[in-house]
């Protein structure tokens, strides 16, 4: 006799754990003139509650992942090599060893005050050191937060009832829209962590999760906001964010069907498999079906999943990535900001968005290409340009490129995901590329 899942027990996981993952991930709050999340304010007390002592916490940690991460590479302990979370925090590779180290470096010279001004500057080392606060409190709030929205069914109910509209037109699960949801109201960064969790437990291929990170990690809808403001069109946000909308859908569709994300293998996470189940079998409603495998998946909800989850996450986001982050976050910026690379590589962008009308398009051009370090440079460049519809195109076009490696790159590069920093880049400049003559299109059209 076929086991039936669905019963009093499995119900309440499913509805009331759901509705707890979806209260803190995706239903937006008003703040001010714009809305935000739970979990954006959960991320803010944790940043007041540690308030001034934030940085000297992150170098320590910083520090002390540098130091462990030496040690476990020339002394290969078991007491790290053989203890789970041990060994993904501090078992690396000669690369990203040297990325830690460079990161130690960074926050040291940054929280002490003592090193050249290009490394201490508020536009690079200081803004990386803010910005992996930022990410710290996010993922302490999110680690043991994110079972909820991925183990308790809301993600199998939802995968099943939105397949037939996302699968043709994104090829992706239907529980994509969730990643989706998450990054327009919540953090881009939370958005691609959650992806990746969901590889790493059998539920995207490769292929998948490396186009979700890549396409539906949009900024949220406040950021928006304030790069609207800050270009000064924060009066033109409804059209502003429409285009957003518009241009970000016509660039998933078209970007699942070209190279390099079309060549990715489509298999699943070797050790996981696959653990999705979204097709609906003929002797069954979709609606059936869909609560029977959602509360399938809060079955094996508990106390000590959620714990074990949530530490493994932590464990590799805090000690791995953050210090990366950091270091690769930190050259990136000093680059942007302290050398005329970009105004050098961007002449051919001026010629691209001359070619389309755009007017200050070689003032301009450095704006299209510096947002694949740092989403908020392209707006802080536009301050000299004149032309409005200017200052629309490329405030609209820096947040659709989406891969910024200070913000959601480096997480993408240090996932199992087969994105190298090449095939980022070639994926940043397909988006660019295709998004330009959309969006002038669009402004045409309404401004």
């Amino acid at each position: 006799m076929k086991e039936n899942h669905v019963n009093a027990k499995n119900l309440l996981k499913f509805i009331l754990g759901s509705a707890f993952g979806i209260a803190m991930f995706l239903v937006p709050i008003p703040q001010g003139e714009s809305f935000t999340t739970l979990l954006d304010y959960l991320k803010n007390f944790l940043k007041s509650l540690f308030g001034g002592s934030l940085p000297y916490i992150l170098l320590v940690i910083v520090v002390g992942s540098a130091i462990l991460t030496v040690y476990d590479y020339i002394c290969k302990p078991d007491w790290i090599r053989k203890n789970h979370y041990l060994s993904k925090a501090f078992s690396t590779t000669p690369l990203y060893l040297v990325s830690k180290v460079i990161g130690a470096i960074v926050i040291a010279m940054v929280v002490l005050g003592k090193g050249p001004e290009f490394i201490l500057s508020a536009d690079t080392g200081a803004s990386m050191v803010s910005l992996s606060g930022t990410l710290f409190c996010i993922v302490l709030g999110f680690s043991f937060i994110l079972p909820f929205l991925t183990d308790c069914g809301i993600m199998e109910f939802l995968g099943v009832l939105l397949r037939p509209v996302v699968r043709p037109l994104f090829h992706v699960p239907g529980r994509a829209s969730v990643d989706l949801m998450a990054s327009w109201f919540g953090a881009s960064n939370a958005a691609v962590i959650l992806t990746r969790e969901q590889y790493m437990k059998g539920f995207y291929t490769k292929r998948e999760a490396g186009y979700i990170m890549t396409n539906f990690s949009l900024v949220s809808i406040p950021f928006c906001l304030l790069v609207a403001d800050t270009v000064g069109i924060a009066n033109l946000f409804p059209a502003f964010y429409l285009c957003i909308c518009v241009v970000g859908i016509i660039l998933a569709v078209i970007i699942a069907r070209i190279p390099p994300i079309r060549t990715i293998p489509d298999t699943y996470q070797e050790q996981a498999g696959k653990q999705l189940h979204e097709e609906v079998p003929q002797e069954k409603g979709i609606l059936n079906y869909a609560l029977e495998i959602s509360c399938k998946r809060a079955e094996g909800f508990n106390a000590k999943g959620v714990l074990a989850s949530g530490m493994e996450v932590v464990m590799g986001m805090v000690f791995d990535l953050i210090p990366i982050v950091i270091a690769w976050g930190t050259i990136a910026l000093v680059i942007a900001t302290y050398t005329p690379v970009f105004n050098w590589i961007s002449y051919p962008m001026g010629l691209y968005m001359k070619l389309f009308g755009v007017k200050e398009a070689f003032a301009a051009a450095p704006a299209t290409l510096v947002g694949f370090t740092d989403m908020f440079i392209p707006a802080l460049l536009l301050g000299s340009i004149s032309a409005v519809k200017t200052k629309f195109i490329v405030g609209v076009l820096s947040l659709v490129q989406i891969i910024y490696l200070t913000e959601v790159g480096t997480i993408i590069i240090k996932s199992e995901i087969p994105l190298n920093l090449w095939k980022l880049f070639v994926i940043f400049m397909e988006r660019t590329l295709i998004a330009i003559p959309l969006i002038v299109l669009f402004a045409n059209l309404f401004l």
